[in-house]
């Protein structure tokens, strides 16, 4: 998914330019470091006190230049307008936070009000309409019918969260003036593997196999995730 977060940056800014962006949802901070590390001016929201001392301890130990570019704000991503000014921020991410969400729309309209015009709002969501995928390829059959028709469902952490439907999530990155751009499937042929599963062999065939079906269809309408991409109008 770096790599699609990647190729859309790179579609849509000079080279070189040193972008304001927000993360909201940062988690241990993987993915602002990495964007941090590129150059860029990045600040994570997180309300998990673990995971902020998980992500404030990765960004100690970088060279004092990509520290000054990390900054950590504590609180709840549907309070971004407390923290900042409309239009403050080049590119927005919100990446595996909308399903532990029950009612999504303030915080995506929140976020898209953040987006100076042109800016990228960047998301990862659990897909509904491939519920029923990871209980089937298992052959746990009574789990695959209970998926159909639903979009809530219980992850590996035993958390009964939601998930969200391709139509219905693009209708509302137009309603919030944030239309959808570009979209990828991801975890096409991996979401059965188990945690902390061994490293294949052929690490770099899967990668491939899974980058290409990720933006093929059919095969991107059935991965576990969707990254869906809109820009702000």
């Amino acid at each position: 998914m770096a790599r699609q977060l990647d190729e859309q940056i790179a579609g849509r800014f000079p080279v070189g330019q040193r972008l304001r962006i927000l993360d909201v949802g940062m988690g241990q901070g993987t993915q602002a470091l990495r964007l941090a590390r590129a150059g860029h001016q990045v600040t994570g929201v997180e309300r998990d006190p673990k995971m902020i001392s998980a992500a404030r301890a990765a960004r100690s130990a970088e060279p004092e230049g990509i520290r000054e570019r990390m900054r950590i704000v504590q609180g709840d991503g549907r309070d971004t307008g407390v923290h900042f000014l409309p239009g403050s921020f080049d590119v927005v991410l919100c990446h595996g936070v909308l399903m532990y969400i029950d009612e999504p729309d303030p915080l995506l309209a929140g976020m898209a009000r953040m987006l100076a015009p042109g800016g990228l709002l960047s998301l990862l969501v659990r897909n509904a309409d491939a519920l029923a995928m990871r209980p089937g390829l298992s052959g746990d059959w009574a789990g695959a019918l209970g998926a159909f028709g639903t979009v809530s469902y219980r992850n590996r952490l035993g958390l009964d969260v939601r998930a969200d439907r391709l139509d219905a999530l693009t209708a509302t990155l137009a309603g919030i003036g944030a239309p959808l751009h570009a979209w990828y499937g991801v975890r096409v042929f991996t979401d059965t593997a188990a945690d902390g599963a061994e490293v294949p062999g052929d690490i770099d065939a899967l990668l491939a196999a899974e980058e290409q079906a990720g933006r093929t269809d059919p095969y991107r309408h059935v991965a576990a995730l969707l990254h869906m991409c809109g820009v702000r109008g």
